[in-house]
């Protein structure tokens, strides 16, 4: 195989010449196995994806069950900081293919380390997740990083610029922008078959997720392999070990791990209200709170509620223009004014992330932009923190896009970003 001097061969380039090689050696004896060179509808190994998961908690667990369902895609291996997740996650990949070579890491450098991977599922905790993708670009792997892309404004930002960067393919794991009766919403309100657009709706979760700042009495720490507090916390400020914090239930709704109820369905339904806005390379420039709900407005006058509820199940949207209106959400309940426009079949209802992972595996074959890349996922949560920020300080806020600094307030500025622990940096 010719290359240029200082040419890296990647790894399916590697393994096509191998392939080529060993056809032309006919007297030689079989050693590439059917499976490597695909079988029963399976590519052959130079044409699969080969992929790792960095965090196996409850959601990684699904999306991960739909990589593999991909016959273009083989998992090697599973990190997690608690043993309990590890041996569950090897256990999993390891069923499926029906053997035991799935390795369990309980140090995501480790991972990232191998040669032979050339993409991630990133599914740690929120406030893992802006480090762990830049961690992995920087490793040379492409990524599904699963959603709010970030805690803090400055850390989607750090995410976007590496991924820009370092030349990889990145898909949030927003796969309502993949899920028809959303699609079909967002396709409404783009092709001006409302008309005029004139307000967005987004829902945010229940005010039970309203997060909160405390401290819990130390408990006595269990061992490194058993679950690693250290690594666990990782950017977070150091606190002693407690085992409510590790529970979703608890992390999800403290400001040091999350954004609360408004990133949390925030990153998915204000991710669609950008979308059918056209901005995914801005945010509203003005935030203001009307009771519970934050209302904002963008530079081009459409308007933005972050309200609850919406619709009848969970993440509703509802886009309103001069000509028309449509409210959808995960229970599969539509609504649609004027009638005319009620789609010819069902969209059926729920959120799976089928088309989604098929997006970004294709995209990593192709190395174009997914549906839901750094940059849009960067202004969408941007819009979410700054909701965020604006009920904090219970005042108005104006944001500057361009600049992405909020304009003549300090005390907002410095909440752009958050202190990292060391040795931890973006």
């Amino acid at each position: 195989m010719s290359r240029s001097p200082g040419k890296r061969v990647n790894r399916r380039e590697f393994l096509r010449g191998t392939a080529a090689t060993a056809a032309t050696l006919v007297a030689a004896p079989t050693i590439i196995t059917s499976s490597a060179l695909g079988a029963n509808g399976r590519p052959p190994a130079s044409e699969r994806i080969v992929m790792g998961n960095i965090g196996y908690g409850g959601r990684a667990s699904g999306v991960l069950d739909v990589f593999m369902a991909q016959p273009d895609v083989q998992v090697v291996g599973v990190c997690d900081v608690k043993q309990q997740r590890r041996e569950l996650g090897k256990k999993a990949v390891d069923n499926k293919y029906g053997n035991r070579d799935c390795q369990a890491y309980l140090d995501l450098f480790e991972i990232l380390a191998r040669d032979d991977i050339d993409a991630m599922l990133v599914a740690t905790g929120d406030y893992w997740h802006s480090l762990a993708a830049c961690l992995t670009a920087r490793a040379g792997k492409d990524m599904y990083c699963e959603k709010p892309l970030s805690v803090v404004i400055a850390e989607s930002r750090a995410v976007a610029d590496t991924m820009r960067r370092f030349g990889r393919v990145f898909q949030c794991g927003t796969q309502r922008r993949s899920v028809d009766q959303f699609v079909f919403a967002m396709d409404l309100a783009r092709r001006g078959l409302l008309g005029e657009l004139k307000t967005l709706y987004a829902e945010t979760a229940p005010a039970w997720l309203e997060p909160y700042e405390t401290r819990l009495p130390a408990e006595p720490e269990p061992a490194r392999e058993e679950f690693w507090w250290d690594r666990w916390l990782g950017p977070a400020l150091w606190r002693p070990y407690n085992h409510q914090y590790a529970s979703r239930g608890f992390w999800s709704g403290h400001w040091d791990f999350s954004g609360g109820s408004i990133t949390e369905w925030g990153s998915h339904t204000v991710d669609l209200c950008q979308f059918a806005n056209d901005a995914d390379d801005t945010s509203p420039v003005e935030y203001w709170q009307e009771g519970p709900d934050v209302h904002a407005h963008y530079a081009n006058g459409i308007k933005l509620v972050l309200t609850q509820p919406i619709g009848q199940g969970s993440c509703g949207v509802r886009f309103e223009g001069t000509e028309g209106w449509v409210e959808v959400d995960d229970s599969g309940h539509l609504e649609v004014h004027p009638k005319s426009l009620r789609p010819r079949r069902g969209l059926g209802k729920g959120y799976p992330v089928d088309n989604h992972v098929r997006n970004f595996l294709d995209c990593v074959k192709t190395r174009q932009q997914t549906v839901a890349d750094a940059e849009g996922a960067h202004r969408s949560i941007t819009a979410c923190h700054a909701a965020n920020i604006c009920k904090r300080l219970g005042r108005p806020l104006r944001w500057d896009p361009a600049k992405e600094e909020f304009i003549g307030d300090d005390q907002a500025n410095r909440m752009r970003t958050r202190a990292y622990r060391q040795p931890w940096r973006l």
